[in-house]
């Protein structure tokens, strides 16, 4: 199912980390923490961590600057992605989007309905690209974090994954703009 090409060498990505909430400080974004062990632990580079409340404008400014800055090649988000009234992650990143990875959030739920059941359709997770960045919204768990990143973005974020990954088609990200 997974096949790295060891022939091929692995190319670190520079990833942001977004956490979305109106509650959590560093000392207790137990998701954004194990988000960022994560990526560390797999050879790429945390290049910045952040928490924003769940306000839409304060996300799409974080977003924009984010994509705006070429040293960031992703940027993934955790929380604001469920059903509440305060729940605006989606929403934000919408507002930033020039396409959509439909196939992330798909995926990224079915085999979250492996370990959670139907609870799974309360989650709104989306992938897309924007100015060249890749962009993720995960929810708020450190259990959906660890589902998201060791069974999905671990493996397209690196390009030696076969047949084909997203981090080997990141120089072909804006070449319509050339």
């Amino acid at each position: 199912m997974h096949r790295l090409d060891e022939s091929r060498p692995f190319l670190p990505v520079s990833i942001a980390v977004l956490t979305v909430s109106d509650t959590r400080t560093e000392e207790t974004d137990t998701a954004g923490r194990t988000l960022a062990e994560r990526i560390t632990a797999a050879g790429h580079v945390v290049k910045v961590r952040e928490i924003v409340k769940d306000e839409v404008p304060a996300i799409v400014a974080r977003l924009r600057a984010w994509i705006a800055d070429p040293s960031i090649d992703v940027v993934i988000s955790t929380g604001g992605t469920g059903v509440t009234g305060r729940d605006v992650t989606p929403e934000a990143f919408e507002q930033v989007l020039e396409k959509r990875i439909e196939g992330f959030g798909e995926l990224f739920r079915m085999l979250s309905y492996q370990k959670i059941g139907t609870s799974t359709m309360q989650s709104r997770a989306l992938g897309g690209v924007a100015g060249g960045t890749y962009l993720f919204a995960l929810p708020g768990s450190p259990g959906a974090v660890r589902d998201a990143w060791d069974d999905i973005l671990v493996w397209q974020l690196d390009n030696r994954h076969r047949p084909c990954s997203l981090a080997e088609m990141m120089p072909r990200l804006q070449e319509h703009l050339r």
